[in-house]
């Protein structure tokens, strides 16, 4: 039996077992106690994506010129730089030809331009055309594998001296006696489940720096501590997220159209939750199709995996996936907030950078090129402080690089963001998807932004969601294993592994929540919410006719979502052992 109950009891973050004192309680002489070895540079970075690797390329860029010494060090959590990236991706290029003005001579993977723009609405057997949104428009832009491009400006980054250690987990900031970032720590490798060191154990080491800039992406393990630490957002202010579910898929060339790109508004999703879905034909008879849920949807029994293969099965899709094959399978979740959910971009030691701030242009539905162009911005200000300037020295106080957000209050990435703040938020009205779409035509074609106010969003995402007693549940259709799949199936592509016998990844700060409140009040939505199938409410075998929450880690493509989405913010995700997560491909 569910229980209507309208509010649940909100938890700060914290592990289900406290790390230092599992530690502890095994012995004084154990080897996790002991001090972590040191590295200096001048800029650490953690996460190897768009926005960390434009920054440490601008970096060196800048050092090469002028004939000067700069250490820069990239630590990305998967096993190889563009493992953990995924995306739509149409991209544009300013950023990458401020890097790089070259980048077609020097070989970078972006080989089919964007040819042709198409919107549909999509009803349960139709799909009608719409027109096509001009901020929409992807004239001079590429249809990409961004992991691909991230593995391309890897080898850059290391070409011009970067130092990039793939496979290395950051999990700790380590801060300065007076409140500044001093750097991060790498997790300990080799610890069992038990916290507990095994004959494989291997000390995490310190990272320090000058500054140290964070571009660990969507919802970062280490970005939210460091802004509730640091007060980095205003009272009442907060991010908003969608998930990304897609598939690459090789298709029958005579129904390919290299550079066709689609978006469609509408069918699978209701009035009353914001998404849509897309379809960019890349090079070699392959087509990138995925769908975007709004995780600040309301219905509990909704399953976004589950829309998105009613995505997959309607006739406007289908017709095309015919006789194809799948290539590989991904989700995470994407920032969609806007201006008004931004952080403060610095603090004493340190900036925010790419997703992990939330550049994301929603109505664009664009971030790329914004997470590239962040990261340039903050390079020539830390490079203009540490450098041209000096700041950063030992005797020195902790360097506070305000030039940042200067220069992003100036730059392209601002002006966008503005123009389209109130789009994003008009869709939180009575009238659903219908009031958003008439404001945002009003908005992006006639006023530009252009309005004496702001739209705010209602309240974060965990808090949208409603009891289940408010709800049916959802009759979703059977996979047909041809067009449409079974979750595991579909994670099964993604090259997931993680080491055996290590801590799980997926904390709880109260192991009775989700079975107590989570269950009987929402039917167990992180069973539905969660695109991998982590976890799951099984009988207990301790307790006949009850059930039992399980948590299923090693399925975990380390999309954010659990982390967002759960109504009760009882689950803390964490950075698990280095290399671990999914293995994208082409992605």
């Amino acid at each position: 039996m569910f229980v209507c109950r309208t509010t649940l009891p909100l938890r700060a973050f914290s592990t289900s077992r406290n790390f230092n004192d599992a530690v502890a309680a095994v012995d004084e002489e154990n080897p996790m106690l002991e001090a972590r070895e040191i590295m200096e540079y001048d800029v650490v970075i953690v996460g190897g994506g768009p926005a960390g690797l434009s920054a440490a390329i601008r970096l060196k860029q800048l050092a090469a010129k002028e004939d000067k010494e700069l250490n820069v060090i990239i630590v990305e959590k998967g096993g190889e730089i563009g493992a953990h990236t995924l995306s739509g991706a149409c991209i544009e290029t300013g950023p990458l030809e401020e890097l790089f003005p070259d980048w077609k001579e020097q070989g970078a993977p972006l080989n089919q331009p964007a040819l042709h723009d198409e919107m549909k609405f999509l009803t349960a057997k139709h799909a009608i055309p719409m027109p096509h949104p001009p901020q929409m428009s992807n004239e001079g832009n590429y249809i990409v594998s961004l992991s691909n491009v991230v593995k391309w400006l890897g080898e850059k980054a290391e070409e011009l001296g970067v130092d990039v250690f793939p496979g290395t987990a950051a999990s700790e900031v380590i801060y300065a006696e007076d409140g500044s970032v001093r750097g991060i720590a790498t997790n300990d490798a080799g610890v069992d489940k038990e916290f507990r060191p095994k004959s494989t154990f291997t000390r995490g080491i310190e990272l320090h720096g000058k500054l140290t800039f964070f571009a660990e992406g969507c919802h970062g393990s280490l970005t939210k501590g460091l802004i509730r630490k640091l007060n980095l957002r205003e009272q009442g202010k907060f991010q908003t997220y969608g998930l990304g579910i897609k598939e690459v898929w090789e298709i029958d060339p005579a129904k390919h159209d290299p550079g066709k790109v689609v978006h469609t508004m509408g069918y699978p999703l209701d009035y009353q939750t914001y998404g849509g879905g897309f379809i960019y034909h890349m090079e070699n008879n392959r087509v990138s199709l995925g769908l975007v849920v709004g995780l600040d949807y309301q219905n509990p029994y909704l399953s976004p995996y589950k829309e998105f293969q009613r995505f997959k099965a309607h006739p406007f899709v289908t017709n095309l996936l015919r006789g194809g094959t799948v290539i590989s399978y991904g989700a995470r979740a994407l920032v969609e907030g806007g201006l008004q959910s931004l952080p403060k971009l610095y603090f004493p030691g340190g900036a925010l950078i790419g997703d992990t701030a939330g550049f994301v242009n929603v109505p664009k539905i664009k971030g790329t090129h914004s997470a590239m162009k962040s990261g340039i911005l903050a390079a020539d200000a830390a490079y203009k402080s540490i450098v041209t300037e000096g700041h950063g020295s030992e005797e020195s106080q902790p360097v506070v690089l305000s030039s940042y957000e200067e220069a992003f209050k100036n730059s392209s990435i601002f002006k966008e963001l503005y123009e389209v703040r109130n789009v994003r938020p008009s869709f939180h009205s009575t009238l659903g998807i219908w009031g958003g779409i008439m404001w945002s035509g009003l908005d992006t074609m006639f006023l530009k932004g252009r309005v004496p106010f702001t739209f705010q969003h209602k309240n974060p995402d965990h808090a949208m969601l409603q009891p289940a007693c408010l709800h049916k549940p959802i009759d979703y259709p059977k996979p047909d294993n041809e067009i449409t799949f079974d979750i595991l199936t579909s994670v099964s592509r993604t090259g997931t592994n993680h080491a055996e016998n290590q801590p799980v990844h997926l904390r709880l700060t109260d192991s009775t929540v989700e079975v107590k409140e989570n269950l009987p009040v929402y039917a167990g939505p992180e069973q539905r919410f969660c695109p991998a199938a982590v976890y799951e409410y099984v009988d207990d075998e301790a307790n006949p006719r009850k059930k039992r929450f399980q948590i299923n880690s090693q399925n975990c493509i380390h999309c954010k979502t659990c982390d967002i989405k759960d109504p009760a913010q009882n689950i803390n995700w964490v950075v698990p052992e280095g290399g671990d997560g999914p293995q994208y491909v082409d992605t």
